[in-house]
């Protein structure tokens, strides 16, 4: 019985030293694992700080002539005369509104002007025979042959003839107003360009009936290019208008241009802490155009 016994407790210790030897190898294996790879670090490194003497700005690029052509009176679009792409002079004809009814009545206003001026001419000329009359009776009167009701008579008459002059004058003047308010009214049935450049838009159809105050067209001058930026008030100071900047555009990679600061506001805007300043292009603009984002860097600031 003894020798089963003890053949029991061998193999108990047996087994034994096998899970204690597997374990400090699986203890082992990992150390090692662990000793091979880096400690990961918490947070990534930080960015480096920007300069404070360097500044970077980016915006669209503008042109101060770029406006909505409206309608200055109600009318029917009878003729389009420009496209989106035309290329216009300022005082080019854009589109023409129905003027049938206005130069109608600016003839008759013409022509109601012209009868005034007739009629005034006729009393002008009233004036001189009475004045010739009031000289003769002031000759007869000094000879005694006229009275002095006589004398007074043809005096009276010239004044009130003179009256009537200076009431026709005036008629006269309010006809030549109505026509000329009248023809202030036939031009804004054409529609100019205000400056010279590039018609953009066209919202208008021929014949369609429009308003005022409907928009038309929108027309944009092409150049100078200018871009407008804000910056902190501690570069106050330090942005000197006549200094050339380097623009760049992300349209146009890897291509410069040449800018000026143009205009720098005198004052501080106490809401935001900043200042405006605007740049223009230099030279000719090639590829850029108006709307493009473009950007400039400001560096080496004292």
């Amino acid at each position: 019985m003894f020798p089963m016994r003890s053949h029991h407790l061998a193999l108990i210790s047996l087994a034994v030293a096998l899970l204690v030897t597997t374990a400090c190898s699986d203890k082992g294996t990992e150390s090692a694992a662990a000793a091979a790879v880096p400690p990961i670090s918490a947070q990534p490194p930080a960015p480096a700080a920007p300069s404070d003497n360097t500044f970077a700005v980016s915006g669209p690029l503008i042109v101060e002539h770029q406006l909505d052509v409206l309608a200055q009176r109600d009318g029917v679009i009878t003729s389009l005369l420009s496209e989106v792409g035309t290329h216009v002079q300022a005082g080019d004809l854009l589109a023409q509104l129905d003027d049938r009814q206005l130069s109608a009545d600016l003839e008759a206003a013409r022509a109601k002007s012209r009868s005034t001026e007739a009629d005034l001419n006729n009393w002008r000329a009233e004036v001189k025979v009475l004045q010739t009359d009031l000289d003769r009776a002031q000759k007869l009167f000094d000879a005694q042959v006229f009275t002095r009701e006589q004398l007074d008579h043809a005096k009276f008459k010239l004044e009130a003839d003179q009256w009537d002059v200076k009431r026709v004058e005036q008629l006269l003047v309010n006809d030549r107003e109505t026509e000329h308010s009248l023809e202030l009214e036939l031009e804004k049935t054409r529609i100019r360009a205000p400056f010279s450049g590039i018609v953009a838009r066209r919202y208008v159809r021929q014949g369609q009936q429009v308003a005022k105050g409907d928009r038309l067209f929108w027309v944009t001058a092409e150049g100078p290019l200018d871009m407008r930026f804000t910056l902190p008030e501690k570069f106050f100071g330090k942005v000197q208008k006549g200094r050339e900047l380097s623009l760049t555009t992300p349209d146009l990679p890897g291509q410069n241009f040449k800018a000026k600061v143009a205009e720098v506001s005198p004052v501080i805007d106490p809401a935001s802490g900043t200042f405006e300043v605007m740049v223009e292009l230099e030279g000719n603009a090639g590829p850029l155009r108006p709307g493009m984002t473009a950007s400039v860097k400001l560096d080496r600031l004292p």
